[in-house]
């Protein structure tokens, strides 16, 4: 897959009007397909090939291929131009033969060769034909294998059937970025399950967005899926911001398909992180056409491609079964779970109409929430399944068996870092919850969409400056809660600054365990219980003085990313006056943008990947812009650093010249 990127070209709309009109067949019907375009690239030649065969048959032509380029040892093509059939002339020998004569010179042809990617990349076009176009579905001219028709037609191989299009910036040898915009309104509607379900308008107003978003989002990325007839079935897109907050908060994804699932008038997913002042960030998203196994990976491999290959540590779904399958093809190495808050909401739907309701959701939330250790859970479950008899009910036998996916308990060595919501009342939002409702039509949500990354990205911003520049009130006199007031951003040290107060409900620290520098604390806690009673628990924690690691069997550090109060107190204990540096995340720091720089790396850098050189420049300012707009003096001195690097720039390529 390739990407597609920033346009340097302006596009007038005098441009635009004459694009409109570059797939009128002479017949005044427009065929609605998308048009060839130089930067178009493909995964492989026949990918191409069919794309433009299945152009030629909607507009009423047939394609030749014109030229072909192999190389001298390996045979392996790598150029070719694919031409309409009555290009060029007929021999002076053939002239008189009876068959009639279809050649006219026409000039309506594709170039196009084999990147540095290894993806066919679209180099010149011409699409005006100088004669007449058919209404027929033409056949193309070119001969196709058995093994070639059997792919084509294989509807269990969904890379061979599906024809991959793309923006892509183009950088040609001299280094200069180029893009072409040329691109027509696909099938406005659909009942398909091949094809996105598109009302009136709705493809026209999903191109007009990208073609905006390249003239004004450096870096921006969409991708388009057609099917085998050439109509829209998927798209992928997101900002350059949001692909710069892939690479700081990429490693805990929550894959947020409510919109699908759901039947909204949008069959919208989205790829959805957390930074570091606890909010949400779009990391991407995209339209399918349906809940198949084969749009999802075709969705999850387009977003791994703006991720430059990069997987997410742990990835957070709803239950379901076609979504769990495409996540083990195109994520083999995440930890894929369950969201807690998305099952406990299904209770009183699933369980609702059963006797002793009440008692059946209490002792349900007891096991999940309560338990922490295996046979805990276990036991606690096995006891509501027989005081209850509910032994035979679908829902809750299909739970159990995905139990090592949702069960807190069996979770405790997954790294959810904020997102796991697994304490009573905490949920997973999604990202356009304020922003979507089931009737929302896409061009609507398109408008809606900017907005509400404009209000996340103002948020984000202030939320900034308040960390940076207030700092905020001690509660207590521990000496870790003044360590992290200097380090963590506002809204993770609230949530820190509570574990310390809560120490002081742990009224034991007992040694019960040693096995050399290891040692097992129990730690007594005062919690709230049932009718508002307080309650004793013990919570065993694992020290290790030589190692410096601290282990709550709670796993608060690996479930919220900071230590929870009975590890503090183990720590306290044992004379401890400052946390490890392993257990405070660079993540949450509130000048973590400052200080972490994705993918940067001067000992790796490519040669020949310009793509990656653009997104790496483009953090790099896109961090110093962040920065500028603090203050009026910060901003100063962002411009002047701006224009001292654009002269150094330019004073290399005049040593150059």
């Amino acid at each position: 897959m390739a990407e597609a990127g920033c346009s340097n070209e302006r596009v007038t709309n005098g441009e635009l009007n004459e694009r409109e009109k570059e797939l009128d067949d002479g017949t005044g019907e427009k065929k609605e397909f998308v048009a060839p375009a130089v930067g178009m690239e493909f995964e492989s030649y026949d990918d191409a090939y069919n794309y433009y065969n299945c152009y030629a048959k909607e507009v009423g032509f047939r394609v030749r291929v014109k030229n072909s380029w192999f190389k001298r040892n390996s045979r392996e093509k790598y150029g070719a131009v694919l031409c309409c059939s009555s290009q060029g002339f007929k021999r002076i020998k053939d002239v008189n033969r009876i068959r009639k004569e279809t050649r006219t010179g026409c000039p309506a042809m594709v170039r196009m060769r084999l990147a540095d990617s290894k993806r066919w990349r679209v180099l010149e076009v011409m699409l005006e034909h100088n004669h007449s176009l058919g209404v027929k579905k033409y056949r193309p001219v070119k001969k196709v294998s058995s093994g070639n028709k059997r792919k084509s037609l294989s509807s269990s191989d969904a890379e061979g059937r599906t024809i991959k299009l793309y923006r892509a910036l183009v950088i040609d040898s001299e280094g200069n970025g180029k893009s072409s915009l040329n691109a027509r309104d696909v099938m406005n509607s659909s009942e398909h399950p091949d094809q996105l379900n598109l009302k009136r308008g709705d493809a026209q107003a999903i191109y007009n967005y990208f073609c905006r978003m390249q003239l004004t989002n450096p870096n921006f990325f969409y991708l388009m899926d057609l099917n085998d007839e050439g109509h829209l079935r998927n798209v992928f897109w997101v900002d350059a911001r949001s692909r710069v907050s892939c690479g700081y908060f990429g490693d805990v994804v929550y894959i947020d398909n409510t919109y699908l699932l759901s039947k909204f008038e949008i069959p919208l997913v989205a790829f959805v992180g957390m930074n570091h002042h606890s909010h949400s960030v779009l990391l991407g998203c995209g339209l399918l056409a349906g809940e198949t196994t084969e749009s999802y990976i075709w969705l999850f491999k387009a977003w791994i491609t703006c991720m430059s290959g990069c997987s997410p540590q742990t990835i957070i779904t709803d239950r379901c079964r076609t979504l769990q399958d495409a996540i083990a093809e195109a994520f083999p190495r995440a930890q894929h779970c369950f969201g807690l808050s998305h099952i406990m909401k299904r209770v009183p739907e699933k369980l609702g109409g059963l006797r002793h309701y009440d008692a059946i959701k209490k002792t349900f939330m007891k096991a999940v929430y309560d338990t922490l250790k295996v046979i805990e859970f276990e036991a606690a479950w096995g006891f509501m399944v027989q005081r209850f008899g509910v032994g035979n009910h679908e829902w809750l036998q299909s739970l159990y068996e995905d139990r090592v996916r949702w069960a807190p308990v069996y979770l405790k060595d997954t790294v959810f870092a904020g997102m796991s919501a697994a304490r009573p009342g905490e949920i997973l939002n999604p990202f356009f919850e304020r922003y979507v409702h089931k009737q929302t039509p896409l061009k609507e949500f398109l408008d809606k969409f900017e907005l509400a990354l404009q209000k996340k990205h103002k948020e984000e911003t202030l939320a900034d400056i308040e960390s940076r520049t207030v700092s905020p009130a001690l509660k207590t006199r521990c000496s870790f809660e003044l360590q992290l007031s200097k380090l963590f951003s506002k809204e993770i040290f609230k949530k820190f600054q509570f574990e310390v107060e809560e120490m002081y409900s742990c009224f034991s620290t007992t040694q019960i365990h040693a096995d050399g520098p290891i040692i097992i604390f129990l730690v007594k806690e005062r919690v709230m219980g049932e009718s508002s009673r307080r309650e004793i628990r013990d919570y065993e924690v694992l020290y290790n003085r030589t190692a410096g690691e601290v282990r709550c069997i709670c796993s608060c550090f690996n479930f919220y990313g900071y230590l929870c109060r009975h590890a503090l107190c183990v720590l306290n204990f044992n004379g401890v006056e400052e946390i490890p540096c392993k257990y405070i995340l660079p993540r949450w720091k509130k000048d973590y943008k400052r200080l972490y720089i994705p993918d940067h790396s001067s000992n790796d850098v490519d040669s020949t990947d310009h793509r990656k050189w653009f997104n790496q420049l483009y953090s790099s300012a896109l961090q110093v812009v962040e920065e500028g707009v603090i203050s009026l003096e910060h901003y100063s001195v962002a411009l002047e650093a701006f224009e001292e690097s654009l002269n150094r720039v330019r004073e290399v390529e005049e040593k150059q010249a």
